[in-house]
């Protein structure tokens, strides 16, 4: 009896189903993890939902700051200083420490290594480090009051706060100004 070979009918290979970007994220989130959803998002309604869904003072605090007529009363640039652990290693400015965490793969948890508060909870001074906020502060007190509270936040906030000042937030995260516009038609976005 002859062997004959069987062809299997091949099958068509199964299509895996695009995962939808998820929407949520835990209560209080960080600012990063806000701004990131919203550059995950691949329609403008979904990105136009996450900014509304996600919506803090705090995070409008940030992009008014960044987006608007508002000046920063912090010198720009790099955040000038270092902590004594870093005075050591390679006298690095506060924005370069803070860039080596942003991108250090060493594990820290949920708040990061050394984080005490969050732009959410601190936005409320940014009154502070804006001219007309104020005034009556002197140069040395703001730029040590700007010091301790990037320190005192995860490093991915500090650096949101860091670029902010600059009005350098889109070089990070690239939100158009019309979009957030669009989504929080209710804020007063200029004088």
């Amino acid at each position: 009896m002859p062997t004959t070979a069987t062809k299997k009918a091949a099958t068509p290979a199964k299509k895996k189903p695009v995962a939808a970007s998820s929407i949520e994220l835990q209560p209080n989130p960080f600012a990063f993890e806000v701004f990131d959803l919203i550059l995950k998002q691949r329609t403008k309604p979904k990105k136009i939902e996450v900014i509304q869904k996600y919506r803090h003072d705090s995070i409008i605090a940030l992009w008014l700051w960044n987006y608007t007529s508002l000046q920063s009363a912090l010198p720009p640039g790099d955040v000038p200083y270092a902590g004594l652990e870093e005075l050591n290693v390679g006298n690095d400015t506060l924005s370069v420490t803070v860039g080596k965490q942003v991108k250090s793969t060493e594990p820290v948890d949920a708040y990061g290594s050394n984080s005490r508060t969050t732009i959410r909870n601190e936005f409320q001074n940014f009154y502070n480090f804006i001219r007309g906020g104020n005034d009556g502060l002197s140069s040395i007190r703001r730029e040590t009051m700007f010091i301790n509270l990037v320190q005192g936040l995860h490093p991915r906030e500090a650096e949101i706060l860091i670029l902010t000042k600059d009005k350098k937030l889109t070089d990070k995260y690239p939100i158009p100004f019309e979009l957030i516009r669009e989504a929080l038609p209710d804020v007063v976005w200029d004088r």
